[in-house]
C-alpha cells in the first residue's frame, strides 16, 4: 500500500512537471516573435498542423531529455552517498542505467519525429 501511494505521488509530480514544462515552451514562440523574429502576416499561427505537431514533439522529448539527466545526476549522488550499502550502491546503478537507457530512447525519438515527420517541412508548399 506504501509503494502504491509513493508510486502514485511520483506519477503526480512527473505529470505536473511535465504540463508546466509545456505550458512555458509553448510561450516561447511567441516570445521570440516579439523579440525581433520575422513573423508572416498571411500566417500568424506559425505553420501548419505538422509544424505544430512536430514543435510540441520536440519540446516534449526536450523536457524528458533534462528529466532522464537529472535522473541520472540523482543516481549519481545517490551512488556517492550510499556509504557502502549494498542494496543503495545497487539501487543507484539501476536508476543510473535506466536513466541512461531513457537518454538513448528518447534521442532516437528525436531523430526519427524529425525525420518522419519534419521530413516535409522544408519543400516548398503549392
Amino acid at each position: 500500500m506504501k509503494n502504491k501511494t509513493k508510486l502514485i505521488k511520483q506519477g503526480v509530480i512527473v505529470l505536473a512537471l511535465m504540463i508546466g514544462a509545456i505550458s512555458i515552451f509553448s510561450f516561447m514562440p511567441v516570445a521570440a516573435a516579439q523579440v525581433g523574429q520575422v513573423v508572416d502576416p498571411n500566417n500568424p499561427g506559425g505553420g501548419d498542423l505538422r509544424e505544430v505537431i512536430t514543435r510540441m514533439l520536440n519540446y516534449f522529448l526536450t523536457f524528458l531529455g533534462l528529466l532522464a539527466v537529472i535522473m541520472v545526476i540523482y543516481g549519481g549522488v545517490t551512488y556517492v552517498t550510499s556509504a557502502g550499502n549494498d542494496e543503495a550502491v545497487g539501487n543507484a546503478k539501476k536508476i543510473i542505467m535506466y536513466a541512461l537507457i531513457g537518454i538513448i530512447v528518447i534521442m532516437l525519438s528525436f531523430v526519427l519525429v524529425n525525420a518522419i515527420i519534419g521530413a516535409g517541412l522544408d519543400t516548398p508548399s503549392q
